[in-house]
């Protein structure tokens, strides 16, 4: 797995329906094996992110909690060949 992620969008501060479509925007221009990160606050982005994306199209990598001033979440994900 590769330690740097390829595409990274941070929407910390962007509404859902928005973020949504920003990554299912970069995610159908990514090639397969590439790794895109994304940092939210919105818990609604996590919950309907992975309900955008085409099944069998990504592997969750890392899904983790951070914080700064404020907590966020970080995810990562690797596009994958549709099988």
């Amino acid at each position: 797995m590769k330690e740097k992620a390829d595409y990274i969008l941070d929407v910390r501060g962007i509404i859902s329906p928005v973020t949504l479509l920003k990554v299912s925007s970069l995610f159908k221009k990514m090639k397969p094996d590439e790794v895109l990160e994304i940092l939210g606050r919105d818990p609604e982005t996590r919950t309907f992110l992975f309900k955008i994306l085409p099944e069998g199209t990504f592997k969750l990598v890392e899904k983790s909690v951070l914080c700064d001033e404020q907590l966020y979440y970080r995810i990562r994900i690797i596009k994958v060949n549709p099988q």
